[in-house]
């Protein structure tokens, strides 16, 4: 096979694909065995005070043998390190398998380290020749069956783990490898039973395994394209998920992850569950009047509202926001299980584009989201989204204030000028709902 050049591909430079840094001239024993951030070379330290990786660790050193002392793996993209003690000069190119596109080829020194810039899943080709010689010494096609494989989810929130998690068991199915799920440990108790073919840990765990692939979650902003293949402001948050993952096809749809239902209901009453609170004052549902109108209709209806918030109370600053007035107090930093015990055997669910909206969606009741700030292509699709699409809408903005209005009159008006009846009109929608009997109110 002829060596090509980015340049002959796409015009690009070779760093727009790769990235070279030396490694150390002796890696000592301490360096094969350590671990560390998955975007650091061997033997490199983050400067101190500098922000550390949300991502658990990796071995530094690949951990695969090619040949003549050469290591590689699939850990954060390709990575390729050619040791120091041998002299020869080495000429190396990776491919993408499915695409034919060479995406890097060059010749190397004693003691590089090559890595891609891409992260995301790619079916990597790797081949290495002697300088001056066509004929490989080394080749090795990418395949993940029977491999340990490492998915990392980062972060301790609700729906963005859940939203990610939904993509995570294809992912394992259609590759049949070994698949290590990074979680957290409360938000993995919510599936962990259900996925007997999946290994959960917590991020410390990473230390002790040394996969031969891994691909990690988020949400990469300001356009990165180097650790997503499309911003996920294109697709939503959670499909990023299965972008991430290079699945296509019927394997992006939604499909929520599955939960423990079995419990026996609890409430003999007709009822509903509300959450009124989120991460940030764009979420909310900013009508001063809504939710106090909503629950009022509701109970007018016999039914029983029960706000299964974390917090009774939560904001910042001038911004504070208050269980809804006649919900019934079901808040408290409870097991994420109980949540759903009682979702469940809900008539429906109202909520906003938040982590309690996540979790409804995977119990399999009629979801109410009322949500202005994120487009209907952010979430899973739901019959009973409310968003007003004559205000400013769809920032999509993960701060405090209003980044489009922020300090005029028009701040949150997104999901200030949804109005009650709005809410209220789609309510009785649901096949579910079960108005009052007049006669007997």
């Amino acid at each position: 096979m002829a060596d090509f050049s980015i340049n002959s591909i796409s015009g690009l430079s070779a760093q727009d694909f790769c990235v070279n840094a030396s490694a150390p001239s002796e890696p000592s024993a301490s360096v094969q065995n350590a671990t560390g951030d998955p975007d650091l070379a061997p033997g490199q330290k983050r400067p101190e005070g500098a922000q550390k990786s949300i991502y658990g660790e990796i071995p530094q050193i690949p951990v695969l043998d090619a040949v003549d002392g050469i290591k590689f793996d699939f850990n954060h993209g390709i990575r390729i390190l050619f040791p120091p003690e041998n002299k020869k000069i080495y000429h190396v190119t990776f491919l993408d398998i499915d695409t034919g596109v060479v995406l890097y080829s060059n010749d190397t020194v004693p003691g590089a380290f090559i890595t891609s810039v891409k992260k995301f899943y790619i079916r990597f080709r790797l081949i290495i020749n002697e300088k001056g010689n066509d004929k490989p010494v080394f080749e090795h096609d990418m395949d993940l069956t029977d491999k340990e494989v490492m998915v990392q989810l980062p972060v301790g929130t609700i729906g963005d783990s859940i939203g990610w998690f939904s993509y995570v068991e294809r992912f394992q199915q259609k590759h049949r490898c070994n698949l290590i799920c990074v979680m957290t440990p409360w938000i993995a108790s919510l599936v962990k039973k259900q996925y007997p073919n999946i290994t959960f840990i917590a991020p410390e765990e990473t230390v002790k395994y040394r996969p031969y692939a891994s691909y990690y979650m988020g949400l990469f902003f300001k356009g990165d394209v180097d650790n997503q293949p499309i911003d996920f402001r294109y697709i939503g948050l959670h499909r990023t998920a299965g972008y991430i993952l290079g699945l296509d096809g019927t394997d992006l749809d939604d499909l929520p992850p599955r939960f423990d239902l079995s419990a026996p209901r609890k409430i003999k009453e007709k009822y509903v569950c509300i959450a009124a609170q989120s991460s940030s004052q764009a979420k909310y549902w900013n009508n001063p009047f809504g939710w106090m109108t909503v629950v009022k209709f509701l109970k007018d209806n016999g039914y029983r509202v029960l706000c299964i918030d974390k917090e009774k109370v939560h904001g910042m600053g001038l911004h504070w926001n208050y269980i809804p007035y006649g919900a019934e107090d079901f808040t408290g930093d409870r097991p994420l299980q109980e949540r759903v015990d009682l979702i469940k055997d809900a008539d429906f669910f109202i909520g906003l584009s938040s982590g309690l909206s996540w979790i409804a969606w995977c119990c399999k009741v009629p979801l109410v989201m009322i949500s202005g700030f994120t487009h209907p292509t952010n979430e899973f699709h739901t019959p009973y989204r409310i968003i007003n699409y004559h205000t400013c809408h769809s920032c999509w903005n993960d701060i405090l204030w209003c980044p489009r209005h922020k300090g005029d009159d028009r701040q949150f008006e997104c999901t200030r000028l949804i109005s009650a009846e709005q809410v209220i009109a789609t309510i009785k929608k649901i096949p579910t709902f079960k108005p009052a009997d007049d006669s007997k109110r």
